[in-house]
């Protein structure tokens, strides 16, 4: 393989005329690639499998490497085979299929199950605040809504009785999401006990509220998870969205069929909802690495 790495190398900087600075960028990573996929493989191949490249982008973003890093990674990846179909080396480029790096800058980071639950638990205070940051956060990770449709849920989507919501997604579409017993008690316990001393002269019929008794902002719902992962002790730089992410995870993880959760998040394309596959691919992967008495 060294051989052919070296091979390319001298192509892009004979043929393609690229600086030595940023050839020498290409021999890192071509280099940190190989060093993961000869330990993934004892019969190592020409044309690593998809999953094994997919298992290597998760790794970089494992061990904290920023987005346009990534992003240029999976660039080397796919100019070098490239560059062995070119050359008749491989009849068949790994990379082909492998979505464009753009769709890589932003791969969702998730919390695990008991990181959600130390989240969680630390939102037990009496204040009416304290009840309505605890059924925000609990009606998140409950239906995987994005944190514009639960600003904009009002007390009339939400059915109690019948354990569902109605939310309004992107592209004006309706979707119906059951909820959880947990975020129904907790939900609940908000409309009977708090949302009430947060309206002031009028209801804005918004489910939930601010202190000032106006629809409760996205930037508000960012500040209090961030506030409240601290409380936590989670180290994970995390936002709303991580609790859209981590419900999606979690459910396939736990053997839900890839179309219902498509149809939860409200994605139009499936292949959006496919990239938590991947995550969950590498978790186990990962998990067999450990714990495997024959890794």
């Amino acid at each position: 393989m060294q051989k052919l790495v070296d091979e390319f190398l001298d192509y892009l900087t004979l043929e393609r005329g690229l600086s030595p600075n940023t050839t020498a960028a290409y021999r890192r990573d071509l280099k940190k690639f190989f060093l993961f996929y000869g330990d993934k493989s004892r019969e190592q191949s020409l044309s690593p499998a998809r999953d094994d490249v997919l298992s290597y982008i998760y790794r970089l973003k494992d061990n904290g490497l920023k987005a346009t890093s990534i992003s240029r990674n999976i660039v080397t990846l796919k100019v070098f085979y490239r560059y062995l179909v070119s050359r008749q080396y491989i009849q068949q480029d790994p990379m082909e299929l492998l979505e464009s790096p753009k769709l890589w800058k932003y791969l969702p980071e998730f919390l695990s199950i008991d990181e959600v639950e130390r989240l969680l638990k630390v939102i037990r205070g009496k204040k009416v605040k304290h009840v309505r940051d605890r059924a925000c956060f609990e009606l998140m990770y409950a239906t995987g809504m994005r944190v514009s449709e639960l600003v904009n849920l009002k007390v009339g989507d939400i059915d109690l009785k019948l354990s569902i919501l109605k939310c309004m997604g992107k592209g004006q579409k309706e979707r119906i999401i059951p909820i959880g017993r947990l975020a129904k008690e907790a939900v609940s316990e908000y409309i009977n006990t708090a949302r009430g001393r947060f309206i002031r002269q009028t209801d804005p019929q918004y489910l939930f509220l601010s202190k000032n008794g106006a629809r409760i902002s996205r930037q508000m719902i960012w500040k209090l998870i961030r506030h409240y992962t601290l409380l936590a002790g989670i180290t994970k730089h995390i936002s709303p969205h991580t609790l859209r992410h981590s419900f999606a995870t979690h459910l396939l993880e736990k053997g839900a069929d890839l179309r219902v959760v498509q149809e939860l998040l409200g994605h139009s394309n499936i292949s959006t909802t496919q990239i938590y596959t991947h995550v969950n691919k590498e978790r186990l992967k990962s998990i067999h690495e450990k714990f495997h008495p024959r890794p």
